[in-house]
């Protein structure tokens, strides 16, 4: 069964010690729902609160129309997945991931045969009689992921569950559970710090600092429009360059120095008012041939491949990291002077606080 989920006014605090002051959000039936933020914003508590593993001091959780501030976990039909695996070194790999539903004493033939789907859903069947010291990381987790879904849980809860393999596992993981996820449509919360996972598999994110959501969006919303400075450096590589307002109707933007960018999508500021630009490093366009525009020279280059990252040094004095596809003849020199254009419509502008955005 779907269950959506809502908590409205959530308060934790260890002592006067405040975690989370008041934290309100719904998660929809069916959802991948990742919580992201920095070590220590609060993450993972929220999700042991939804869980039933820490007390809630103040507002309500939901389950569905269901009230689960008093519920014991055990009766919440959750599933949980850990950074460190937690399956039992002592059991096969086929008893781990038949362990829950034996807890439920569900009859011999529905475990055999939920056990065995879940291990082929999860590409674990071959190795079904090993113990789990013969297994990879990669293989560990999926034997983790496999019992967790197993009981059939209405919410499966994960908690950094890629953060102890390496880079190639990571990526082959979170391509499995967005799959099995969607397959399955079984709401899921998920944490984790790494923007790039929780862009890859998510459906919306909250971004969370201190215990407060920034921002909950799309991928997309988040990366393209993020509503503050700590969203846009948080989500993605960013460039952060300071600027003033000026001009009037059509000629209204920034000012970059000397150069003056016209913007359409610019909401009302004070003419003069000190912004900042976020302008990531795929928004730039290099050129050779133009006068007009940011100028800057290239202190050096590193090629990855597909792209080629530049590191460039402004007539601002303000310091930059440019993404270009790489092209097949050549890449510019270190000492290159170049010109820039920028990508007006795709930037974004704050505040000089960095509280709140000013693009529409």
């Amino acid at each position: 069964m779907k269950v959506a989920i809502k908590i409205s006014h959530a308060l934790k605090k260890y002592g006067e010690n405040i975690i989370i002051p008041d934290l309100s959000l719904g998660i929809q039936a069916g959802e991948f729902f990742t919580l992201l933020g920095p070590s220590g914003c609060g993450k993972t508590t929220l999700l042991r609160m939804i869980a039933g593993f820490n007390t809630i001091e103040g507002g309500d959780f939901y389950f569905g129309d269901k009230r689960i501030n008093d519920l014991d976990p055990a009766k919440r039909n959750i599933g949980m997945v850990f950074q460190n695996y937690a399956i039992f070194p002592h059991l096969s790999v086929k008893s781990n991931v038949a362990f829950g539903l034996k807890n439920r004493k569900l009859p011999a033939k529905e475990i055999e045969a939920r056990t065995n789907q879940f291990l082929k859903l999860m590409k674990i069947e071959e190795y079904k009689d090993r113990m789990p010291e013969r297994l990879s990381g990669g293989q560990q987790q999926r034997v983790a992921l496999a019992r967790a879904l197993a009981i059939e849980p209405d919410v499966l809860l994960m908690d950094e569950p890629l953060s102890n393999l390496d880079a190639k596992l990571r990526v082959e993981m979170r391509e499995a559970i967005k799959e099995i996820q969607k397959k399955l449509g079984i709401t899921t919360v998920y944490v984790t710090h790494d923007q790039e996972e929780a862009m890859a598999v998510s459906d919306r994110i909250a971004v969370i600092s201190s215990g407060v959501i920034q921002q909950i969006g799309t991928p997309k919303a988040l990366y393209q429009r993020p509503q503050n400075l700590f969203v846009a450096t948080f989500i993605g590589r960013t460039n952060i360059l300071k600027c003033n307002v000026s001009g009037e109707g059509e000629a209204r933007g920034i000012n970059f120095g000397t150069y003056h960018m016209p913007m359409s999508n610019l909401l009302d500021a004070e003419d003069g008012a000190e912004v900042i630009a976020s302008v990531r490093p795929e928004e730039f366009i290099i050129s050779k041939g133009l006068s007009d525009g940011l100028h800057g020279r290239v202190l050096y280059s590193t090629f990855l491949g597909l792209n080629t990252h530049y590191f460039v040094e402004l007539s601002t004095n303000e310091r930059i990291e440019i993404i270009q596809e790489s092209q097949i003849d050549d890449i510019i020199a270190d000492g290159s002077d170049i010109t820039l254009q920028i990508k007006r419509e795709k930037i974004n502008v704050f505040t000089a606080d960095g509280s709140r955005s000013l693009v529409q």
